[in-house]
């Protein structure tokens, strides 16, 4: 429950923070299970976070080789290099464990500069902004797209 209740997590995300034990557990029973690929993100065996892979394959068969990169981070842990370090590590699962992946993307809220300021130094590529192109918490959002590709990891340490 450390990053599901931190009231600075969820800004730039569409849910809001867990208020009881019980929808912690309603998300690891329905719906972490919809994730292609998911992770805790743990320190000292305490979960401070969570990463996931998803896939928009099953409703759109053209995008069959490429997922989408998501994470959350309790916020006493931001600005340590912690959240750097696991996206390049699962970068290099992620081509690994899927080899027919060809690309790997983000999307983040133009306002959420640290999490765009991970993703850069992670070797991602920022590709572009999407202007108004989520609805959530009463707002229309740009969303900054950034991808690594299978490619790019010959080129990157």
């Amino acid at each position: 429950m450390v990053w599901t209740t931190d009231e600075k997590v969820p800004k730039f995300c569409t849910w809001e923070p867990y208020s009881s034990k019980d929808q912690g557990i309603d998300f690891i029973q329905n719906k972490a299970c919809e994730f292609l690929w998911s992770r805790a993100i743990c320190l000292n065996d305490s979960a401070i976070g969570f990463i996931s892979m998803t896939s928009s394959s099953v409703t759109d068969k053209s995008r069959g080789k490429s997922v989408e990169l998501g994470y959350v981070l309790g916020s006493k842990y931001w600005s340590k290099g912690i959240m750097t370090y696991v996206v390049k590590q699962v970068k290099k699962v992620a081509f690994r464990e899927f080899p027919h992946l060809e690309r790997l993307e983000a999307l983040v809220d133009a306002e959420n500069v640290g999490s765009q300021r991970v993703l850069e130094k992670a070797g991602f590529h920022r590709e572009g902004v999407l202007r108004k192109y989520l609805f959530f918490k009463g707002k229309s959002r740009d969303m900054v797209i950034f991808s690594v590709l299978s490619t790019d990891l010959n080129h990157q340490d």
